[in-house]
């Protein structure tokens, strides 16, 4: 891994401007500055009004694009602090990025969804899940009645939508057939999101707002229509391939794994959830089955005493520092009472004991903490691009739920621990499919097969659509279905060599100040998490 790094870096080196030689330096401050400069070129000029992604831009782009990477390589990190050298380390993985989206992903050729527009709820993670043009409306962020500045803002927005879409139906020259079909839906379902801003406070009596709401909706249906008519030729493969996941793993979102590597780990991983199942199953007999909500009165109360149960837990036990934004933080997702016929595979284990869930929801306390306590480091404040966090965060999400279950969260309820490996076996299984598919060696409805019917008790036969979101989502960027798992692998590494360091320094290891300093350290890859908490740079 180290000398594919190594190799890129003197690719890069060699390449100087025949009019600009680039000065090497070796102040951190020259990143920083970098770092604003490569975030605003990385942001495309407007055409009409939208961002404009056609070719001959990218083109003529970049030559902008080579200086600012060779900038980048001619600063000398010599003598910087572990911390810094992750900064210089993760607008390096940035700009390999970009491009590896100028040369392999092109979602602005490929990929109809990356014309999804308006967004109506926040993710759960620090930014949209998948490539995501620059433009998108954040309805959520918006309150209504509108102010002056929001209604300019969200007016300027939806006027782009029509200019926009016109020019996607130049740059949709891709040919990968099922990213295609399954962009359609995402778009469609946008002209219906549309409209229903028509419903919000003081909206129906803006006749501006309401034209412009009117006709994004309807070139919405326009984009639909073309894309419809152009699916049935659309051939090609959609997966990236391994050589390029490989590439893109290791360079991008700083993953120091191969493909062949993540199959092990997720086979592994599904075989070990699958069996530690069956061995709490044997364990547990005797003991009542768990019941699930049956009512609203049910849920509510169910809901109320878990997540009393875990935050409580999380204090007591010393597991984590407790900030005061995390019950708030998780009491807007405790989600409310579905009917059985209408469970999806979350909602099915939630109704049972939502803990197992609320464990996986150390998503908002994160989210809360980078609203409320930004990183002190500049690089690190906003959210990565490229999706470059979903080891840091999807694995750790996904490696407190056994890591709360191992340190005691359940001894009131022992078949809880039975979610929470249903919940891996999930994961791991359409973790699996997502590789197989990105390799062009399974439909992604073959993929889908892995997934339902890997997962346990059948709770993934439940809901369709739940199933072709995520893989959908898994092709549309490399290595985030593989993500939950094999970040939680490296989560699991990090706390390995975090307990050495601390036994081999004759120090006590505490479970709280291993979650204290990878909070503090903030959402970046696990693999740069790691070497700041350890010292050890696996890449």
């Amino acid at each position: 891994m180290k000398s594919r790094i190594l190799l890129t870096l003197i690719i890069l080196s060699s390449f100087i401007f025949p009019s600009q030689a680039i000065v090497e330096k070796n102040d951190y401050a020259d990143l920083v500055k970098l770092f604003n400069e490569w975030r605003a070129f990385e942001n495309p000029p407007l055409l009409d009004g939208a961002p404009d992604y056609r070719k001959e831009t990218f083109e003529m782009r970049q030559p902008k694009f080579k200086q600012l990477q060779a900038q980048l390589i001619a600063i000398d990190t010599s003598g910087w602090s572990i911390s810094q050298q992750v900064d210089w380390r993760l607008v390096w993985a940035e700009m390999n990025g970009y491009d590896f989206n100028y040369r392999i992903l092109k979602p602005w050729e490929r990929d109809p969804a990356f014309y999804k527009t308006l967004w109506t709820e926040r993710s759960d993670v620090p930014a949209h899940e998948g490539p995501t043009n620059h433009g998108v409306i954040d309805l959520w962020k918006y309150e209504f009645p509108l102010d002056k500045t929001n209604r300019e803002k969200l007016l300027e927005g939806l006027k782009s939508i029509t200019a926009f879409y016109d020019q996607a139906k130049i740059n949709l020259t891709g040919n990968a057939k099922e990213l295609w079909a399954a962009g359609i839906p995402s778009i469609q379902v946008q002209a219906e999101e549309l409209l229903k801003i028509l419903e919000f406070p003081g909206v129906s009596n803006d006749s501006e707002l309401v034209l412009a709401i009117k006709e994004a909706s309807t070139s919405t249906d326009e984009l639909v229509e073309w894309l419809n008519e152009k699916a049935p030729t659309k051939t090609g493969p959609s997966g990236i391939g391994k050589e390029n996941y490989t590439w893109y793993l290791q360079n991008v979102h700083l993953v120091p794994l191969t493909w062949e590597d993540e199959v092990m780990i997720l086979k592994r991983e599904l075989a070990r959830a699958w069996s530690s199942l069956k061995l709490e199953e044997h364990k547990n007999q005797g003991l009542p089955e768990l019941k699930d909500a049956s009512s609203p009165e049910e849920f509510d109360l169910m809901a109320e005493e878990s997540i009393r149960s875990l935050l409580d837990f999380l204090d007591q036990k010393q597991i984590v520092t407790v900030k005061n934004y995390f019950e708030p933080a998780i009491r807007e997702h405790m989600g409310s009472f579905i009917p059985k016929d209408k469970r999806n595979f979350f909602s099915i284990g939630m109704h049972y004991d939502p803990r197992p869930l609320y464990s996986h929801f150390y998503h908002w306390f994160e989210l809360a903490r980078m609203d409320l306590e930004p990183n002190k480091s500049e690089i690190r404040r906003e959210p990565l691009l490229y999706n470059i966090w979903d080891s840091r965060n999807e694995g750790t999400a996904t490696a407190v739920e056994e890591i709360f279950m191992n340190a005691g969260l359940y001894k009131d309820s022992p078949r809880a621990r039975e979610i929470v490996y249903i919940m891996i076996a999930q994961r791991a299984a359409r973790g699996l499919g997502s590789l197989y598919a990105q390799a062009n060696e399974m439909t992604m409805v073959e993929a889908g097969g892995i997934h339902s019917d890997y997962t346990p008790r059948g709770w993934m036969k439940t809901e369709k659509e739940l199933l072709l979101f995520e893989q959908h989502l898994y092709m549309r960027q490399p290595g985030y279905g593989s993500s939950y798992i094999t970040g939680k692998y490296l989560l699991e590494a990090a706390m390995a060599d975090f307990v050495k360091m601390k036994e081999e320094n004759g120090e006590e290891f505490n479970l709280k100040d291993f979650f204290d300093q990878l909070n503090s350290i903030g959402s970046i890859p696990i693999s740069l998490s790691h070497w700041e908490m350890t010292g050890i740079d696996q890449h």
